[in-house]
C-alpha cells in the first residue's frame, strides 16, 4: 500500500490538479517493466465517491498538461484516469471504519502465525492500528502496518449501498 518514489511524485502532481477541480485523489499505480508505463490515477467526488466519464476526461487533460510541463517520467507512458470503483481499494485507516460490515479481501506482507497471508471476511473496523475482520475461522486482528492490499468484495449489499450514495 506504499507508493514507489515515482508514484509519490505523480501523486503529488495529480493531487493538486484533482483538488483544484473539486475531486479527491484515491490512488496512483504505475505498472509496466519494458516499453511504455501505465500510469493509473483513481479519483472521486468527495461526497458521492463516484467519478463520471466527463469528469475523468477533464482530470486526465489537466494532469496530462501538468505532466507535460513537469516531465516526471523519463520514458513513454500512458495515462489512465478512473473511479476507484465499487470494489475499491481500502487505503486509509478511515476506510476500514467507513466500510465496516462489508466483505473484504486482505493480503499482508507478513504472514500470520499459521503462515496465512490472505484473508477474506467482513470488516469490523479498525482499533489500535489493527484491522478487525470476522472470517469463517473467527475474528482476527491484522496489524495495519502489515497490509499489502485491502479491497472490498463486490456484493449485492455493496452495490445497494453505493447506489444509495449516488446523486
Amino acid at each position: 500500500m506504499n507508493y514507489t518514489p515515482l508514484e509519490e511524485k505523480i501523486a503529488k502532481l495529480a493531487n493538486s490538479v484533482i483538488e483544484d477541480l473539486g475531486f479527491s485523489l484515491h490512488h496512483v499505480k504505475i505498472t509496466g517493466d519494458s516499453g511504455a508505463l501505465l500510469v493509473q490515477i483513481m479519483a472521486e467526488d468527495k461526497e458521492t465517491k463516484n467519478l463520471g466519464v466527463d469528469d475523468a476526461a477533464n482530470i486526465s487533460r489537466a494532469i496530462s498538461a501538468i505532466m507535460d510541463v513537469e516531465d516526471p517520467i523519463d520514458r513513454a507512458y500512458r495515462l489512465e484516469v478512473s473511479s476507484p470503483g465499487i470494489d475499491r481499494l481500502l487505503l486509509d485507516k478511515g476506510d476500514f471504519d467507513e466500510y465496516k460490515g462489508f466483505e473484504v479481501k486482505i493480503e499482508t506482507a507478513i504472514a500470520a502465525k499459521n503462515g496465512q497471508k490472505r484473508f477474506r471476511g467482513f470488516l469490523n473496523g479498525i482499533k489500535d492500528n489493527k484491522v478487525l475482520v470476522k472470517t469463517d475461522q473467527g475474528d482476527i486482528e491484522i496489524p495495519y502496518s502489515s497490509l499489502n492490499k485491502a479491497k472490498l468484495v463486490l456484493s449485492d449489499k455493496l452495490i445497494k449501498a453505493t447506489a444509495n450514495s449516488r446523486r
